[in-house]
């Protein structure tokens, strides 16, 4: 068995077994006329699978005056994916990356050794209120990964798998699930889909990957007679068959899991790694700002500012949850 944070050693068996085995609801966070709802990493459970964050933008509106601007920041050890329902944000990166993530669609950045970029909402012919909704997911990456060379990679809506039927529809996002599998290579093996449910409708959580969580997006859901509403993950012991019903209003889910890391990750800002000392390495190389030989380099077409080191300077372990 691979390291799995969510096992405790006297793991209950037979009838003490539920077949949820936590349920998160996310922080709040006010980012001035813009929320953002953080499910993972969470003080219960800090990753499924290999997804150690994962964030709910919006829903919000940006108005032609009032953008969201993410200046350049820095990330090692991980890959991200900002998956849209509304809206577009404009990415940037220093690999030279210059790309609109539109609704639908997947943009894979593998940080590796470290990348910088850049997210902003800084349309020029956005002439009306822009509608903004999505969520966006890191993914630790194995320890063999962590000091390959960055990369983008951006997959169209339409060449994602989707199959629909009984009054469901799944697109597959990354990984392979349902018989599937999504275009994007991945590090280690994962699910992340985003399904549509009418009122009344079931669907099956995959049942051969090792860790499995369901965000829910929009309306309802009932899981082994619980009923779970927007803005709840619930998380799934390994190996049990787990499915779940749409409630009276439908329902939009996130569905997501995979294989386990090998040990536990430390994460601290924007950094990801199987080890403080790794951190600590990309903290002096962002602190020296020297973008021409350094580490780090910023955005072409976007280098004109960028995120400070932030303080406190404590790195957090991701580690197994606190019990209870």
């Amino acid at each position: 068995m691979s390291w799995n944070p969510a096992l405790d050693p006297d793991c209950p068996i037979g009838d003490e077994v539920d077949a949820i085995d936590t349920v998160i609801i996310p922080r709040a966070r006010d980012l001035g006329g813009f929320e953002v709802r953080r499910a993972l990493p969470a003080p219960k459970r800090q990753m499924v699978g290999p997804f150690i964050f994962f964030d709910q933008m919006g829903p919000a509106e940006f108005l032609p005056t009032r953008r969201m601007d993410v200046r350049p920041h820095p990330h090692i050890g991980l890959a991200t994916i900002s998956y849209l329902f509304r809206g577009r944000m404009h990415h940037r990166d220093s690999l030279g990356t210059d790309a609109w993530i539109e609704p639908g669609a997947v943009n894979w950045m593998v940080a590796g050794s470290g990348i910088t970029h850049s997210e902003r909402t800084d349309d020029e012919t956005q002439k009306d209120p822009m509608p903004f909704f999505g969520i966006q997911t890191w993914v630790a990456l194995p320890e063999e990964q962590e000091d390959a060379p960055a990369e983008f990679i951006h997959a169209a809506k339409e060449e994602l798998p989707e199959f629909e039927g009984e009054g469901k529809t799944v697109r597959l996002i990354l990984g392979h699930a349902y018989g599937q599998r999504a275009p994007v290579k991945t590090a280690s093996e994962m699910f992340y889909a985003d399904a549509v449910l009418q009122p009344g409708a079931k669907l099956p959580m995959p049942d051969d990957h090792e860790d499995r969580g369901v965000y829910v997006l929009q309306g309802e859901v009932d899981v082994a007679g619980q009923s779970f509403e927007a803005g709840q993950m619930m998380i799934f012991r390994p190996g049990d068959r787990v499915s779940m019903t749409a409630g009276a209003r439908g329902a939009r889910v996130m569905l997501l899991g995979g294989e386990t890391l090998n040990g536990p990750r430390y994460i601290w800002w924007n950094f990801v790694a199987s080890s403080r000392d790794r951190i600590d390495a990309a903290k002096e190389a962002w602190r020296a700002e020297d973008w021409k030989h350094g580490r780090f380099q910023l955005p072409p077409g976007d280098n004109d500012e960028f995120i400070p080191l932030p303080k406190p300077e404590r790195i957090r372990a991701v580690t197994r949850p606190a019990k209870g």
